[in-house]
């Protein structure tokens, strides 16, 4: 079962690029609902930050596809907690890294990668709908793969300038058109992918994010939310 399915707790699949607030997004919502929460995009730069540590050549998609049944990745679903772990470590820091962000494309795309942590992120979904109220997904391919049946999906967007100076200061980078021209390489790899690029589908709703606070934004998912609760009651 990929999303919401019948019965259960509700999913909210949340898809977008970089800066485009999907990350702080989701987590609003899911402390407003009492919802669980994920980080998918964490889960590929955990396995990216394994590769790394452990020399593997990520240009080298064999070596990648080889190797990733290697390493245990474990997701907190507290959105105020979301915890990441590799083999039992805490990498929630390290997976932020400059190398990680360069390189998680790359092992991304590897589609051994996808497909199993595609299948550990609808086990952590299917145990959040019977376990809790249900979760909040972001991610890239959450509303196209992972949860393609979830009753509330989105597609966030923003400026390429609101983006990249949102994550100018998450990340405290002084450059912003650096920073700028990172992001677009990123979304032209994860937009051209093979498998599972970024994409948006038809029936996601759309919601450009450049001229809206967090707090207008959260509101707005959580009014779609509770509609599709309304509805399915």
């Amino acid at each position: 079962m990929n999303g919401q399915g019948h019965g259960g707790g509700l999913v909210i699949a949340i898809d977008g690029p970089s800066g485009s607030g999907k990350s702080s997004t989701a987590k609003g919502v899911a402390r407003a609902r009492d919802l669980r929460y994920l980080d998918t995009g964490a889960m590929y730069r955990a396995m990216t930050w394994w590769m790394l540590t452990h020399g593997i050549d990520v240009a080298d998609a064999g070596a990648v596809a080889e190797a990733a049944e290697c390493p245990v990745i474990t997701m907190g679903t507290d959105p105020d907690a979301p915890a990441v772990r590799v083999d039992g470590v805490d990498v929630a820091g390290a997976i932020r890294t400059d190398e990680v962000t360069s390189n998680v494309s790359a092992v991304s795309a590897v589609p051994r990668v996808r497909e199993l942590l595609v299948a550990r992120q609808r086990e952590i979904i299917a145990e959040a709908r019977v376990a809790s109220s249900g979760i909040v997904v972001e991610g890239r391919d959450i509303t196209t793969v992972v949860a393609p049946d979830a009753p509330v999906k989105l597609f966030l967007t923003a400026s390429a300038e609101a983006r990249a100076q949102r994550r100018s200061r998450e990340v405290r980078a002084a450059d912003v058109a650096a920073t700028q021209a990172a992001l677009a390489r990123r979304d032209r790899l994860d937009s051209t992918r093979s498998v599972s690029p970024l994409t948006q589908t038809a029936d996601a709703t759309e919601l450009d994010t450049t001229g809206l606070s967090l707090d207008e934004v959260v509101a707005l998912v959580v009014k779609l939310a509770d509609e599709a609760r309304a509805s399915a009651a």
